[in-house]
C-alpha cells in the first residue's frame, strides 16, 4: 500500500508548473531529494499509518500521516507551493497541520510545511 500523493501531484497543472511535470516532477519521497535538484521542490515521508481493523475480516483501508516539506531559494515560492500541493490533494486528503516557516543557516533554503492524513482504499 503507498499513498498517491505523488500520482495527484503529478496530474494537477498548479503543482506542475511548479515543479515540474511527468518523471521529472521535483516531489520525492522518503524525506530526500537527490543533491543539486533545482529549487523550489518538495519531499514527503511517512509519519504513521495504521489499518483500518474489523473484528470480522481483513481492514479494507489503511490511514497514513504524511509530512510534506517544501523547500527554495524564496520564502514566496515555498509557499506557492505549499498552496499547490494542498490544494491539490485537499479534495483526497486531509491537511491536519501547518508546520513552521524557517530558514536553514547552512543552505539558506527556505522551508515549510504541513501534515496529511489519507485513507487509501485497499
Amino acid at each position: 500500500m503507498t499513498v498517491p500523493i505523488f500520482e495527484v501531484c503529478s496530474r494537477d497543472p498548479g503543482v506542475t508548473a511548479l515543479l515540474g511535470a511527468g518523471a521529472d516532477l521535483r516531489l520525492y519521497s522518503f524525506g530526500e531529494a537527490p543533491e543539486g535538484v533545482a529549487k523550489p521542490y518538495a519531499v514527503w515521508q511517512l509519519v504513521n499509518g495504521d489499518p483500518e481493523n474489523y473484528l470480522a475480516g481483513r481492514p479494507d483501508v489503511d490511514g497514513f500521516s504524511l509530512q510534506v516539506d517544501v523547500y527554495g531559494a524564496t520564502g514566496t515560492s515555498v509557499r506557492q507551493v505549499r498552496s499547490a500541493i494542498s490544494n491539490a490533494i485537499e479534495l483526497r486528503a486531509y491537511i491536519t497541520r501547518w508546520g513552521a516557516e524557517g530558514r536553514d543557516p547552512i543552505t539558506k533554503n527556505y522551508r515549510t510545511s504541513f501534515d496529511v492524513d489519507w485513507i487509501v482504499r485497499r
